[in-house]
């Protein structure tokens, strides 16, 4: 079986390390734990992983954010991957830093990411983990701070937030989406 796993996030090395690239950064740690590597393909950076009998098909887009969906549709495509096995891992704004969410259809919530690929893929019937990144900005800084870097205090305890979201994914892809969530979203 098949999975697309894409982190979203923006290419260059002025946003490795914001929080717009939770999703990148998400998909760099499931791939460092394994044997895989990425290489550099169409429409972005695909890993293939192999674990417990599934391969999954990691895909950092090189679209950049707001063309999220055009890279997806592609590689969803080529890889002959449905929609239901496919999991998005992004960063949300309306959760607390380090809370993630399993959720198996919603809005783009104003990320546009999420939009773009709303539009491409014509539904919002497919699962994202959404990686809460916290709203601690002032009125009208809100792109800098989706843009801005973590806190020292927020990069310490990354790992472990990483770690939960890095579950999630491999349990998406065995147990399934409403086991996984029923499992996992309790946490924090």
């Amino acid at each position: 079986m098949k999975y697309l796993i894409v982190g979203l996030g923006n290419i260059g090395d002025k946003y490795t390390n914001t929080r717009h690239n939770i999703g990148f950064k998400v998909l760099d740690s499931l791939i460092d734990e394994s044997s895989s590597a990425f290489e550099t393909l169409r429409y972005g950076d695909v890993a293939k992983h192999k674990f417990k009998g599934r391969t999954l098909v990691c895909l950092k887009p090189s679209t950049y954010m707001n063309l999220s969906g055009s890279a997806v549709q592609y590689w969803m495509q080529k890889e002959k991957i449905p929609l239901e096995n496919t999991l998005i891992v992004t960063d949300d704004l309306a959760l607390p830093f380090g809370k993630l969410r399993l959720k198996g259809k919603g809005s783009d919530g104003g990320h546009n990411g999420l939009k773009h690929i709303n539009q491409v893929l014509g539904t919002q019937k497919y699962a994202r983990l959404r990686f809460g990144i916290g709203s601690e900005f002032s009125k009208g800084k809100q792109i800098d701070y989706v843009l801005g870097e973590w806190t020292t205090t927020e990069e310490k305890d990354l790992p472990e937030y990483i770690d939960l979201a890095i579950k999630y994914i491999q349990g998406f892809c065995t147990i399934g989406l409403e086991r996984t969530m029923n499992t996992y979203n309790k946490n924090k």
